[in-house]
C-alpha cells in the first residue's frame, strides 16, 4: 500500500505503470524522469577552440624616420603628424611585383597582405579604402610611401585591390577615410 506522502511526492503518471511488486522499478521511472528534465537546464561543456597565433606589431612611434619630409623626383612630401577626419577622394593603383623588397617602415612587402603605400599619411595608419564603382571596401595598414604617379593617391598591395575588385582595371576611383593610427607618440 501506499502512504500519502508518496502520492504527493510521485506523479500519478508514474503510479500507473505499477503492477504487483513494482515499487522500485517506479522509482527507477520518476528518477529517470527527473533527470531528463534537469538534462535540459544544463548546457553541454564545449571544448577550447585553439586559436591561431596573431603577431601584434607593437605601436611604432610617430617622430619615426619614415614620418619625417623625404624628397621623391625632386618632390619634396611632408607626411601629417595625424590623420585624425581624413577622409579623401582619388584613383587607387595596386603593386605587387615589389614582392619581398622593404617598405618604408622596414618590413618586408607582401603582395597578398592588406597594406598600402600613401606619400603622406603617417606610418602606420590603419584606412578603409572603397571602390566607388561598386560599393566594396577594405581595411588596409598603410606602412609605404607612394604612389609617385602623377594624380594617384594611394597604392594598394595586388591582395587588397582584390577585395574591392580592383585587380582587374588596376586603377579605379576610391575613397579613403582614416581608421585609427597606429603610431604612438613619444
Amino acid at each position: 500500500m501506499m502512504n500519502t506522502i508518496q502520492k504527493r511526492v510521485i506523479p500519478p503518471l508514474v503510479w500507473q505503470l505499477k503492477g504487483k511488486n513494482s515499487q522500485p522499478i517506479n522509482l527507477v521511472i520518476f528518477l529517470t524522469i527527473i533527470a531528463f528534465l534537469f538534462a535540459g537546464c544544463t548546457s553541454p561543456i564545449k571544448p577550447p577552440v585553439p586559436r591561431t597565433a596573431v603577431k601584434v606589431q607593437p605601436p611604432q612611434p610617430s617622430n619615426a624616420p619614415y614620418n619625417r619630409s623625404y624628397t621623391v623626383r625632386g618632390k619634396t612630401y611632408h607626411p601629417m603628424r595625424s590623420a585624425t577626419g581624413y577622409s579623401e577622394h582619388g584613383i587607387a593603383s595596386w603593386y605587387g611585383s615589389e614582392s619581398g623588397n622593404r617598405t618604408a617602415m622596414g618590413t618586408r612587402f607582401n603582395p597578398h597582405g592588406l597594406t598600402a603605400a600613401h606619400k603622406t599619411l603617417p606610418l602606420p595608419t590603419k584606412v578603409r579604402v572603397t571602390n566607388l564603382r561598386n560599393g566594396r571596401s577594405v581595411d588596409v595598414v598603410v606602412n609605404d610611401r607612394g604612389p609617385f604617379k602623377k594624380n594617384r593617391l594611394i597604392d594598394l598591395s595586388h591582395g587588397a585591390a582584390k577585395k574591392i575588385g580592383l585587380d582587374k582595371q588596376g586603377l579605379g576611383k576610391v575613397k579613403v577615410e582614416y581608421l585609427e593610427s597606429l603610431a604612438v607618440n613619444p
